[in-house]
């Protein structure tokens, strides 16, 4: 059975010695949902550079990946080893930058450093960087050491569970600490109330086009010529320009903040239509 819920994005931010630990952290993110999503009415969904982003031309590569990943992203989990990275022009390195410009906008980061023997082949001046990288950030707040996978897994299933229900960006983004993801507009709704939801003219014709699809799904995909956002056979992305791709974006994921959508699958790319997302589509066919 369907159920609304707050969809949060969580980006796995790692060099590129760090490939185990993705996983688990991808792993350990999935479940939380099981455990949780149902009862909190919050989804996690866990997102790397692999898995959201798309080729494109014409932009540094590093704000090409801060644009399609990091802006939509709640939650950040950096993990490191051996690697800091390579420079970005901007920063250290592209996990370094994720990381300060995450923090910037005062979204919660989760940091972990790795505490297992080098291996032969460790690049002792990458080693060095990461440790100068580790001390700056020890000023900035607390970090986590871990000395294997197993460790890694224990440590980040406990502390996603405490962010995720006490960090105050959550229960500031929710409004109810956690305890539910419905607006007092879509509770007035699901009771019968005579008021909707406030949203925006896309955000209404995502939707009631969604409830016409067979399978109640939109897909969303960054491509190489742009955005496409589509249901019932129809890609609502009708413009290539940035302000035209942001906007039906933006309208996905207020439909998602406002419980009217939820995300399928572990890439972000697809959403369906919940109960509260019916009911709301008829209430606006019903008010003409």
């Amino acid at each position: 059975m369907s159920y609304p819920a707050m969809v949060y994005q969580v980006m796995i931010a790692f060099p590129s010695d760090i490939r185990d630990e993705r996983d688990i952290a991808c792993k350990v993110v999935m479940e939380w949902n099981y455990l949780n999503s149902h009862s909190k009415k919050i989804v996690l969904m866990p997102a790397t550079w692999e898995t959201h982003s798309a080729p494109v031309m014409g932009i540094r590569p590093q704000a090409a990946l801060n644009e399609q990943v990091l802006s939509n992203s709640d939650l950040l989990i950096g993990i490191f080893w051996t690697r800091l990275g390579t420079p970005t022009g901007e920063a250290d390195s592209g996990t370094v930058e994720e990381i300060e410009k995450h923090l910037a906008v005062g979204k919660p980061a989760m940091l972990y450093f790795s505490s297992a023997p080098l291996p032969q082949e460790c690049d002792l001046e990458q080693f060095k960087r990461v440790v100068k990288f580790k001390a700056q950030c020890r000023g900035k707040g607390l970090l986590a050491d871990y000395k294997d996978e197993k460790d890694f897994e224990k440590k980040l299933t406990a502390h996603l569970a405490k962010t995720v229900l006490e960090n105050e960006y959550f229960k500031t983004q929710s409004g109810h600490g956690g305890d539910s993801a419905l607006s007092e507009e879509s509770v007035q709704v699901t009771r019968g109330g005579s008021e909707l939801p406030g949203l925006s003219e896309e955000g209404k014709r995502l939707l009631l086009e969604a409830v016409q699809d067979r399978n109640g799904q939109v897909l969303m995909l960054h491509t190489v010529m742009g955005l496409v956002v589509r249901t019932h056979e129809k890609n609502m992305v009708a413009g290539r320009d940035a302000r035209t791709q942001a906007t039906w974006e933006a309208a996905v994921r207020e439909l998602c903040n406002a419980g009217l959508l939820v995300g399928r699958g572990v890439k972000g790319e697809v959403f369906g239509v919940t109960k509260l997302g019916y009911q709301v589509a008829d209430r606006l066919k019903e008010s003409g």
